[in-house]
Parts: C-alpha cells; structure tokens; sequence
C-alpha cells in the first residue's frame, strides 16, 4: 500500500513510463450499498472516509496473507473489520460474493 501523499508521485512515474495506459478503476459492485446496509444495521454512521477505510481492508485483505490494523483508542478499528466482516457476509448470501 502506498501513503497518499506517494500515491501522486506514483502515478506521474507511471504516466511517463506508460503514457497511453489508462488506469482502471475498481469496481467493487454492491459493496458500498451492502456497507451502508450492515452499517445503519450496527448503528454506525457510514461517512465517505470511514466507507473508504473498509474498502481499503479489503483491497489489504486481497493481496496480504495477514495485516494488523493499528490507530489509536476510537479509531474504528474494531469497527472497520466488523462492518467489512458482517459486508462480506451478506454479500455471500445474497450470492454476489
């Protein structure tokens, strides 16, 4: 994972080595509508930058064998992977998993 403030710097060295490439954006189908569901179903508030920090444990969660999720006391963690977990959930019984 890149910090923002590197994210811009990557992409420039990306668009001069590559500069006809376009960038997909992901596409991750029902999940913000299946995250404010499970959210409003456990009482959170579902924020843009919270609903970002779940999807971006998933992106982790898809190409790291293991990860520790570290902030300080009220950051949302537990939160974060419990809303992603109740997500993932529902999603799989919907059948869209």
């Amino acid at each position: 994972k890149f910090l923002q403030d590197d994210l811009p710097l990557f992409e420039g060295i990306l668009s001069d080595l590559f500069p006809e490439a376009e960038w997909p954006v992901p596409d991750h189908g029902d999940l913000h509508d299946a995250l404010a569901a499970q959210a409003q179903a456990q009482g959170l508030q579902a924020t843009p930058n919270f609903e970002a920090k779940v999807v971006q444990l998933l992106d982790t969660l898809g190409v790291r064998h293991g990860l520790m999720l570290v902030g300080p006391t009220g950051g949302g963690k537990t939160s974060s992977y419990r809303l992603l977990q109740a997500t993932c959930g529902a999603l799989h019984d919907k059948g869209d998993a």
